[in-house]
């Protein structure tokens, strides 16, 4: 599962960035005005704009899915009793789960930003320059970031007892962030401010930072204290 939503992310992103930049390239001006802001620069800079919009929503949704069946796999095939029979407590098992999750972020990210690289080589932009570089570090860190963000799915995947819970609350949660951020309150919102800042830096500031990096760890704690009182007597 982690496998194959890896790939799908990494060729799908890639894939829809270097579309939408031929399209633009060899159509009509009427394909960019459609488009908008999305690749009015042209270039390096329209290509990975499009890649920061790309990677915000659907990393999210990679992330979530990844998630949910993490931490709902056990519930959903039954085996959730033969984990009371481990010298390990189900707590230690719910960080090991968050740990690899983790890993698998940044392997994810190195992946996908090395194919929007190459992505943007084979769709004829040239060379990346110093800015261009700097704005694939940021499509990288937002990547990390967005998983993060997405640690509510493990434990709603935890108290609803299966898979379906986490995604749902993953795609709320992109919901919601889409529905924020056109408010303009985007940037005070977990979830929205990774993806505000990869595309424009300044738009958030420290504060709003500060308040996002809480936000997982309160729903990594929640979710290792749901593992440490799992019951077997409950559906």
């Amino acid at each position: 599962m982690p496998v194959v939503t890896a790939l799908l992310f990494v060729a799908g992103v890639t894939a829809i960035c270097m579309s939408v930049t031929i399209a633009v390239t060899n159509g009509s001006a009427e394909l960019v005005t459609k488009l908008g802001p999305l690749v009015a620069e042209g270039g390096w800079a329209g290509y990975l704009s499009s890649a920061t919009q790309v990677v915000g929503a659907g990393g999210f949704i990679a992330c979530g899915v990844v998630l949910s069946w993490s931490f709902g796999r056990e519930f959903a095939e039954g085996t959730i009793t033969g984990l009371f029979a481990l010298p390990v407590g189900r707590a230690m098992i719910a960080a090991a789960k968050l740990v690899v999750f983790f890993a698998w972020a940044i392997a994810v990210s190195a992946l996908s930003t090395a194919a929007i690289i190459l992505g943007g080589l084979a769709a004829g932009l040239g060379s990346p320059g110093a800015e261009s570089f700097a704005s694939l570090g940021r499509v990288f860190v937002l990547i990390v970031l967005t998983a993060l963000m997405a640690v509510p799915a493990a434990w709603v995947a935890t108290l609803s007892r299966g898979l379906l819970g986490g995604i749902a609350a993953t795609i709320a949660l992109v919901a919601s962030a889409q529905v924020l951020v056109i408010s303009g309150a985007g940037a005070w919102y977990p979830p929205a401010a990774p993806a505000l800042w990869a595309m424009d830096p300044a738009s958030v500031d420290g504060a709003a930072l500060a308040l996002s990096s809480f936000f997982p760890l309160l729903f990594a704690v929640l979710t290792l204290l749901a593992w440490r009182h799992l019951q077997l007597d409950r559906a």
